[in-house]
C-alpha cells in the first residue's frame, strides 16, 4: 500500500476565499474585471517569488527527492482584501458585544441563545448598546433589574421609543419613579404605546396633580394599563367625571383608580352610591375620598352587602348609605363572618331595626373588629363589672367601648379601683356616662387629683356627675374652677360648673364682675 503525501510551502503568502489577479506577466492571460473586495496587484519592486518543491515519500522505496520547478513571474504578487478590515472591525464588534453583555450578567451562552432570537441586536452600533446601558442605569436599573430586563425584553436595548420616557424620567421627574416601576412598563408594554407617556403625564400635573406628589401616584399605578394604554382622550374623561367626587384627591391617595376602566368600571360604582345617597354628589364624595379603595371592590359585591343588610336589618337604602358614610369599611366586612353574627347579636340584646342603625353610626368599628381578638375581651369586662349579658344595655356599653383597646378599657378600670371605686361603682358611672371606659387613663388620673386634692372633693361625686372626666382639665375644669371660687366658694355643683354653656358662663361672670364692682 503506497501512502504519499503532498506538502507545499509559501512564504509570506495568505489565502482568501475569492479573488481575481492583475499582473503583468507574459504567462498570464489579460484578466477579467477584479471582483470586489478583493484584488491582487502587481507590485513592479518585489523580490522574485521563492521556489518550492515537491516531495514524494513511498513507503515501499527510497525516498524520491524531484525538484519541482515553478516559473518566475516578472513580479511579486500582493494580495489586497477590502473586507479584511470589514471582518477585523466585525469581530471586534462582536467580541465587545459580548463583553457589554458579560457586564449586565449575561454569560456567554445567554448571550449567544439572545443574540439568535434578536439578530437585530447584532447588527445594531455597540455605542448604541452601551448608551442605553447607561441610561437605563442613570435611572436606577441596575444589577439583576437591568439583567432581568434585558433577559425579558431585549428590545429596551434598541426600542427608539423608550429613549423619550427615560429622560423624562431622568430630567423632568428628577429619577424618583421606582426602577423596579420602569422594569415593569418596558417588560409589560409594547414599545409602540410609550408613545406619549411623558404627555400623559404632565395632563395629570395640568389637572392640578401635585408636581410633588406625581411620582407617588406613577409608583402606585400600573403603568401599562393606567397611562401607556389610554389615550389622552380616555385620561381627560376619567378626570373629568372623577372631578366633582374630590377626583385629584382621590387620585393623590389612591393611584390605582387610574387602573380602572371608566365605562366599565368608574361609572357603575359610583352612580350606584349616588343613588344609595339620593343623589347627593357631595356626600357620595366623602365616601370615596374616606375611602378610595371601595372602588376596588365590584360591583356585584358592593351591591350584596347594600341588598343584605336591606332585608336582614330593614333599614331602607338612605340609612345603609349613612352608615356607608361614617363607616365606608362596611362594605369590606364580610357577610357570613362579621355582618351576620354582628347583626345577630344586636338582636339578640333587643334591639330594634331603628337601635340597629343608631347603633352601627355612632359605633360602626362593631362590625369590623375581630371577636377572638378584641370583642370577646370587652365583653368579659363589662360582665365582669356588672353588665347582664344580652340586653340593651350591655350593647350599649359595647359600643362605646369599639374604639378603644382591650388594654387601655383594662388600664382605666384599674384606675378607678385604685381611687377607691368598686365595680359596682364603675357600672354605675359607665350607664349614665359610657365613655368613660375608653377614655386615655393618664389624663383620667390627672383630673380625678385635681378633684380629690386641689378642688377637696371627695371621688364619690364622681358617681352623680361622671361626665366631670370627659371636660378637658386646663380649659374648662381648672378655669371655670378658680374663676367661680373667688364668688361663690369651694361648694359648688360639679354639674353647674362644666355643664352651662361657654356664652353663658362668660355672661354670668361679667355680669358678677359689675355686681362686686
Amino acid at each position: 500500500m503506497v501512502a504519499a503525501a503532498a506538502i507545499t510551502m509559501f512564504t509570506d503568502s495568505f489565502c482568501f476565499p475569492s479573488f481575481s489577479i492583475l499582473s503583468n506577466s507574459p504567462s498570464f492571460t489579460t484578466p477579467p474585471k477584479p471582483l470586489s473586495p478583493v484584488s491582487l496587484c502587481a507590485i513592479p519592486t518585489a523580490r522574485p517569488r521563492q521556489c518550492f518543491s515537491l516531495f514524494i515519500l513511498n513507503k515501499t522505496s527510497a525516498t524520491d527527492l524531484r525538484p519541482f520547478k515553478c516559473p518566475q513571474p516578472a513580479t511579486r504578487f500582493l494580495i489586497q482584501c477590502n473586507c479584511l478590515e470589514t471582518a477585523i472591525s466585525l469581530h471586534w464588534e462582536t467580541g465587545m458585544l459580548f463583553s457589554v453583555f458579560r457586564e449586565i450578567g449575561l454569560n456567554e451562552k445567554e448571550t449567544k441563545l439572545l443574540l439568535g432570537k434578536n439578530p437585530t441586536l447584532s447588527s445594531t452600533s455597540l455605542d448604541r448598546i452601551r448608551a442605553r446601558v447607561l441610561a437605563l442605569q442613570c435611572v436606577g436599573i441596575n444589577g439583576f433589574g437591568l439583567y432581568r430586563l434585558v433577559i425579558k425584553s431585549p428590545s429596551v436595548l434598541i426600542a427608539e421609543e423608550i429613549e423619550s420616557v427615560i429622560r423624562f424620567v431622568r430630567d423632568d421627574l428628577e429619577g424618583k419613579v421606582e426602577p423596579a416601576q420602569l422594569e415593569r412598563l418596558f417588560i409589560t408594554t409594547d414599545a409602540r404605546f410609550l408613545l406619549g407617556f411623558d404627555h400623559k403625564v404632565k395632563l395629570l400635573i395640568h389637572h392640578e396633580v401635585p408636581r410633588e406628589k406625581i411620582a407617588h401616584v406613577l409608583n402606585n399605578v400600573n403603568l401599562n394599563r393606567a397611562i401607556c394604554c389610554k389615550s389622552v382622550e380616555e385620561l381627560e374623561r376619567t378626570i373629568a367625571f372623577l372631578k366633582p367626587y374630590h377626583g385629584i384627591e382621590i387620585i393623590v391617595r389612591r393611584p390605582s383608580v387610574l387602573n380602572y376602566d371608566l365605562d366599565s368600571q368608574l361609572i357603575p360604582k359610583i352612580q350606584f352610591l349616588e343613588e344609595l345617597s339620593g343623589g347627593d354628589a357631595n356626600a357620595t364624595g366623602t365616601v370615596l375620598r374616606k375611602l378610595p379603595a371601595i372602588l376596588s371592590y365590584s360591583l356585584e359585591h358592593m351591591e350584596g352587602h347594600v341588598d343584605f343588610i336591606r332585608s336582614y336589618v330593614g333599614l331602607s337604602d338612605r340609612e345603609i348609605f349613612k352608615i356607608i358614610l361614617v363607616f365606608p369599611n362596611v362594605i369590606s366586612a364580610s357577610k357570613e363572618r362579621k355582618l351576620r353574627p354582628r347583626i345577630e347579636f344586636l338582636k339578640q340584646c333587643g334591639l330594634t331595626s331603628n337601635d340597629i342603625f343608631k347603633f352601627l353610626t355612632r359605633a360602626p368599628l362593631f362590625v369590623a373588629l375581630s371577636f377572638e381578638d378584641n370583642l370577646a375581651h370587652k365583653l368579659g369586662f363589662l360582665v365582669k363589672i356588672g353588665y347582664e349579658y344580652r340586653t340593651k344595655e350591655f350593647a350599649a356599653a359595647l359600643g362605646s367601648v369599639t374604639r378603644t383597646s382591650c388594654e387601655n378599657m383594662q388600664k382605666v378600670i384599674g384606675l378607678f379601683l385604685s381611687y377607691g371605686l368598686s365595680y359596682e361603682d364603675i357600672f354605675y358611672m359607665s350607664k349614665k356616662h359610657p365613655q368613660i371606659l375608653q377614655y386615655n387613663p393618664s389624663s383620667l388620673e390627672e383630673k380625678m387629683e385635681y378633684l380629690t386634692e386641689d378642688m377637696g372633693r371627695d371621688v364619690s361625686e364622681l358617681l352623680t356627675f361622671p361626665a366631670f372626666l370627659g371636660y378637658k382639665l386646663n380649659d374648662r375644669i381648672k378655669h371655670r374652677y378658680e374663676v367661680k371660687k373667688k364668688t361663690i366658694g369651694t361648694g359648688m355643683s360639679l354639674n353647674k360648673l362644666l355643664s352651662e354653656s361657654a356664652n353663658r358662663f362668660s355672661t354670668t361672670k361679667k355680669v358678677k364682675s359689675l355686681v362686686n364692682d
